[in-house]
This record gives structure tokens, sequence and C-alpha cells, in this order.
């Protein structure tokens, strides 16, 4: 399940989201060469990465500008850029990139709570933008998002309330949180941590455009217009019928 999209329009340019996808990618850019090397990558991460035995305050900043391969930068920066934009909006630039960063700690302190003893270096902007979501949930329940549903051969794009999207994606964490003995490599509690935390530091924002009030004016929808798409179609491939010479009849 792959959110493609909202249907959410900014009214203004998201500077602080293209700011922060660009610092994302340009950082790891930079120590792309190391993975070539793991002895050289693991001490980089052993100086900027979280690694909550050790409690080093700078880690929980520096953490969320790294990545551990390109599939995890890609996946972050694509929630980034769905669902930033919009609490920029209402944030203003200064305000959303104060509640990013602190998001981003707070999902950190949320994973060393849940492993204190842990040495393993752990990297990743999943824990701000996982408070990104839980804050967009808050103000905008019933945007639409397009996902991407994948069953094995069959996918297609599918228009979905945000809450349905952001509420299976929380879900989803706490189970695997749940279930998982710590050596799954991911650090679920960070992500369910980093929402539940986004959706208060959202609350100023969203007392002060009305509160309850502007869940009635808006009935969860965007306070605008939503953007309309073409409707995307996944054309089909006819089969072609092969005619095979019969053998012939053995005697």
């Amino acid at each position: 399940m792959f959110p493609l999209r909202d249907h959410n329009p900014s009214t203004r340019t998201a500077y602080v989201t293209y700011m922060l996808i660009a610092a994302n990618v340009g950082i790891f850019l930079s120590y792309v060469p190391l993975f070539s090397n793991a002895q050289a990558l693991y001490q980089f991460y052993d100086s900027w990465a979280l690694i909550p035995a050790r409690f080093e305050l700078h880690g929980y900043v520096s953490s969320m500008f790294l990545h551990g391969g390109w599939m995890h930068l890609i996946g972050n920066m694509l929630f980034l850029w769905i669902f930033g934009d919009n609490l920029e909006d209402e944030m203003g630039h200064g305000g959303f990139l104060l509640f990013y960063l602190a998001s981003g700690v707070a999902a950190g302190f949320a994973h060393t709570l849940s492993d204190p003893a842990s040495t393993v270096p752990t990297v990743g902007a999943s824990g701000a933008i996982a408070g990104v979501m839980g804050g967009y949930l808050l103000l905008f329940p019933k945007a639409r998002v397009d996902v991407l549903f994948i069953f094995i051969i069959f996918f297609r794009i599918i228009p979905l309330p945000a809450w349905v999207m952001l509420g299976v994606w929380f879900g989803l964490q706490l189970f695997n949180g749940a279930s998982s003995d710590g050596g799954a490599g991911v650090a679920y509690w960070a992500h369910a941590g980093g929402f539940a935390i986004g959706m208060v530091f959202a609350l100023p924002t969203w007392i002060r455009l009305g509160g309850p009030t502007f869940w009635s004016r808006t009935e969860g929808h965007p306070p605008h217009p939503e953007a309309q798409y073409a409707r995307s179609s996944i054309p089909s491939v006819p089969r072609r019928r092969t005619r095979i010479p019969r053998a012939g009849r053995r005697r």
C-alpha cells in the first residue's frame, strides 16, 4: 500500500518541505560511496546515528537526515512530499520546521524508551515524517489520498480518506512494535511515537483554526477546493493466441 498523492493543494510554496527533501537527498549523496565499504559505513553511522545506549543528544537530530539505502530515502521523501506541504501551509514556514524537528527528536526518544540498552545505530527521517502524518490526520482527516494497492499481480489506484490510510499505517506500527523482538531492523516505536506526538504538537494549530468548529466547518476535508486529477487507467494487454502444430500420433 503506497500513497501516491493527495487531493489537498497548498495555497503557498512549501519552501521548508522542499528544503528538507533537498537536505536529506544531498546528505545521502555525500556518503553514498561508503556503502561499498561496510566498515567505513558503520564508523560513519557510529558517529552520527542515534544509538540509544549512548544517549548522545546530537544523534537525535543528525540521525533524522541519514538513511540506510535508496529505497529507505525514496519512501520517506515520498511521504514528506505528499503530507508536508499542507502542514507547512497551515503552520507557516518557521512553525513547520520547528514542528518537524521536534517530532523527529520526540520519535527518537520514543525509540530509546522502547530499547534503552540497544547499541544498534538507528537512522532515518521516518520518526519526523510520522509526526507530519499525525498532524495531517488531525487537521485533514477526510482529505482524499490516492493509494496504490498491490495484490501479487493485480494493482489499482484507489482514493481513500486520510483517516483510513493513516490509521491503518499507525495500527501496523503498533502491531509490529508489540510483536517485534527488536531485531527486525525497523524502529516501529519511533514511528508510532512520532505519529502520536505529531498529533499533540499540531493541536495549537488545530485550536487556532477553530478546533471542533474547524472540523464542523470543513467536515474534515481541506478548507479549500480539492485537486482534481485525471482518472488513472492501467492499459490492458491483449492476449495473443499462438497456434502450435499438433504432434503426430505414436503408433
